[in-house]
């Protein structure tokens, strides 16, 4: 039920956000890899504008992503090593022999 929610509170206004504006931004428009020569043909590529405002997401997307997952690495691996602690505990508890049964503790005499 929250999903549905969701889709329909999130991802249907973001839906006709990006399609208006990729019909107002449709016609070409040059992206240039050289700043001190903008007109030379072998480093300019003429797209619309949506399309390329979609690859500048999509570039962020994927370089954020790849950043954020080398940054969180250290916990990865702590979290690999204590599991793989826990498992040698749990393994070393089912090998042990049960415990003799304890009777319940008597209160001290003051």
């Amino acid at each position: 039920m929250f999903n549905r929610v969701m889709l329909i509170v999130v991802l249907v206004p973001l839906a006709i956000i990006l399609i208006a504006l990729a019909v107002a931004n449709r016609a070409p428009t040059a992206f240039t890899l050289d700043p001190f020569n903008p007109g030379n043909p072998a480093l300019t590529v003429q797209a619309p504008l949506f399309v390329l405002l979609f690859l500048a997401l999509g570039l962020g997307l994927i370089l954020g992503g790849a950043i954020t997952w080398f940054k969180q690495g250290r916990y990865r691996k702590i979290a690999r090593q204590r599991g793989l602690e826990a498992e040698s505990l749990r393994q070393a508890a089912s090998q042990r022999p049960p415990a003799a049964p304890q009777g319940p503790a008597l209160p001290r005499p003051h």
